[in-house]
């Protein structure tokens, strides 16, 4: 009898353990069954509801099933813009490639350009930097230079889109963002006493972003490096350009702290 009840209490607990897994949920699939056009119907609708979580697997679900049918295009397009919204830089941006690369030819493929450098714009540079005063120049500048490359490839290739002189607005940003690393890593190695490689990382950002704001105290910093090396004719070009590029400088008068956040610079 003893041997029959635990018999009978093992099977409860497994059958417990078993619906646990999820192996006798009743749990079904709501879109089984559903059409291409309901599918799209039903993701349009919670994209445009901001149900950007929904939207995305109803527009994946309409991939995977209808993949050649007439909202696959639409699907695909929109997939990247729901990723994008739903806070997914790396899903936006996958699927924005995959729409280029599948559809060159779209009439709007350079909204998927856009997107693209968006996603990676919002990902580096987003407003929880600006909410912190956090120094986004401290910050692993690859998103940044995916924006920037992503922008450039629309203004390139798409000059007269719509979306290209934001594209510009923006990268003429990242320009001074991508400076603003440099000089912020010169700054560092200063501190450090790392002249050499302080030197090497101000002439980078002077040679590769001529016109960035940042570079004034880039040149303060080359200034400083050859000084503490005691190569005195650079130390005397550095500054003699420092002074014709920036005659009013507060590096100049002895300022040594970081100069304007470039994210108050881009207005």
């Amino acid at each position: 009898m003893l041997q029959r009840i635990l018999a009978v209490f093992a099977g409860v607990i497994v059958a417990g353990l078993l619906a646990g897994c999820g192996l006798f949920s009743d749990k079904t699939d709501e879109t089984k069954g559903w059409s291409a056009q309901k599918l799209y119907a039903e993701a349009r609708a919670a994209l445009d509801g901001r149900g950007f979580d929904k939207a995305v697997e109803y527009y994946q679900k309409l991939e995977g099933r209808y993949p050649y049918g007439r909202f696959a295009q639409q699907a695909q397009m929109e997939l990247a813009y729901a990723y994008y919204k739903d806070k997914d830089p790396a899903g936006a941006v996958t699927a924005a490639e995959r729409f280029i690369k599948n559809h060159p030819n779209h009439p709007n493929v350079d909204y998927l350009y856009y997107l693209k450098g968006l996603a990676n714009f919002n990902d580096d540079l987003g407003i929880m930097g600006y909410i912190s005063n956090q120094d986004m120049s401290e910050r692993d500048p690859k998103a940044a230079r995916d924006a920037f490359d992503a922008f450039k490839e629309l203004a390139v290739k798409f000059p007269d889109s719509k979306y290209t002189p934001d594209a510009v607005a923006r990268m003429n940003y990242l320009v001074n963002a991508l400076a603003a690393h440099e000089v912020h890593v010169a700054r560092y190695y200063v501190k450090r006493g790392a002249y050499v490689a302080a030197a090497n990382r101000a002439q980078f950002s002077l040679k590769t972003y001529p016109q960035a704001p940042a570079n004034e105290e880039g040149l303060s910093l080359l200034v400083k490096a050859y000084d503490a090396l005691g190569m005195k004719d650079l130390r005397d070009d550095s500054e003699r350009v420092l002074l014709k590029n920036f005659p009013n400088s507060k590096f100049l008068k002895g300022y040594t702290g970081p100069s304007t956040p470039w994210w108050q610079i881009w207005n």
